[in-house]
């Protein structure tokens, strides 16, 4: 693949072209866009979106089980997630909302990212040592910060890229549009990757925009939007590939942003807080499950003889095993309560000093056994 066509073919297309590299039987439809990857990173890949898939089923049901807080689901979105993440430099940053987990099965999952779920902010820490920011639960407030990120990156001379993802739902914050605005206007190396699954909670996409895409929202700010194939690993590769190319080029005569709209499905719950039963029908879900993006990419490998059961079977068993042990590693760290004071302020302030002393009479007068029953 030559980068005339990565740049020109996939960026200068109509924000309704929609990149696609497999169909939803894994055959390949555009073979001028197959990417020329090893096989070790193709398993790879593949490992990883089983990985975040059957993280997310271990999570939901330690959830429900009480052991784990409130979750949301990433199954149908792995293919966006994985792809576009393997697509760039390690040095790149990545910033993302909350259901992106893929992102961080592709930069090797600390295990310390389970203790967010169960309510430490431990975890958040430790993304930095892989490059991606903390996950960021209030919508679309992370993109200004995002460009600002790649906006310091560029005043360093730093050849290295920031993604920032986010959902349908983010297009209708001002945080979306100023961010877009001013990556266009400063130039930054930003890639803008819209995880458009159909649903903001219980709002389609219809009720959420008058736009035929999202795709075509950055033209307004003057740089290039693409739309693709958020269930096709291949596709979300090369378009991130591409974006990426151009965002790091200093030279190149188009504005260095790309908006990337990636179109999937979330096959479960906005969160384990909700029933999306209420504002959807089975049977939608099940057409998109028929383009699910593991068993496409399976499919692909299968016919290249770079996968077969064998490799699946060991491949299932790794992951089995590293999720037990991430678990008993998370479950075993104890809470220290007073912690929660630590980091609030660079210096605490009365307020937060009478709410601490008020916790330590607490404990003392009742035991953390008693403070800890549920009525």
């Amino acid at each position: 693949m030559t980068p005339d066509v990565l740049e020109y073919d996939l960026l200068d297309r109509a924000s309704d072209d929609r990149v696609r590299v497999l169909d939803a039987d894994g055959n390949v439809v555009a073979p001028e866009l197959e990417p020329d990857i090893e096989p070790e990173m193709l398993r790879s890949m593949y490992r990883d979106m089983r990985f975040a898939r059957r993280f997310d089923e271990r999570v939901i049901s330690l959830q429900r089980q009480g052991r784990m807080g409130t979750y949301a689901s990433l199954a149908g979105q792995e293919g966006s997630q994985i792809g576009s993440t393997y697509a760039l430099a390690d040095a790149d940053t990545i910033s993302y909302q909350y259901r992106e987990h893929g992102a961080v099965v592709a930069r090797e999952l600390p295990w310390e990212y389970l203790l967010y779920w169960m309510g430490h902010e431990d975890g958040n820490a430790a993304l930095a040592d892989v490059n991606v920011f903390p996950l960021n639960i209030s919508i679309g407030s992370h993109l200004p910060h995002a460009v600002g990120w790649s906006w310091a990156e560029k005043l360093d001379d730093q050849a290295s890229a920031t993604v920032v993802h986010f959902g349908d739902g983010a297009t209708s914050e001002g945080d979306f549009h100023e961010a877009m605005n001013f990556a266009g206007v400063i130039d930054t190396p930003t890639i803008f990757f819209c995880n458009n699954n159909q649903w903001a909670i219980s709002i389609p996409q219809e009720r959420q925009t008058a736009s035929a895409t999202f795709a075509q929202k950055a033209d307004a700010y003057g740089f290039d939007g693409v739309q693709v194939d958020g269930m096709d690993p291949l596709a979300t590769y090369v378009v991130t590939e591409a974006a990426r190319t151009k965002a790091v080029d200093p030279d190149t005569d188009r504005l260095r942003p790309t908006l990337i709209e990636a179109v999937q499905y979330r096959f479960g719950a906005h969160t384990t807080a909700d029933d999306p039963s209420v504002y959807r029908n089975e049977a939608e879900v099940e057409v998109w499950r028929e383009r699910d993006p593991i068993t496409r990419f399976e499919s692909y490998l299968r016919g290249r003889w770079i996968l077969d059961d064998e490799l699946i079977e060991e491949i299932e068993a790794e992951i089995e095993a590293t999720l037990t042990t991430m678990i008993d590693r998370a479950e075993a760290v104890e809470a220290d309560p007073r912690e929660m004071f630590e980091y609030t302020y660079e210096q605490p302030t009365p307020r937060l000093e009478e709410q601490r002393a008020y916790l330590e009479e607490l404990r003392s007068t009742h035991g953390d056994d008693e403070l800890l029953e549920y009525e």
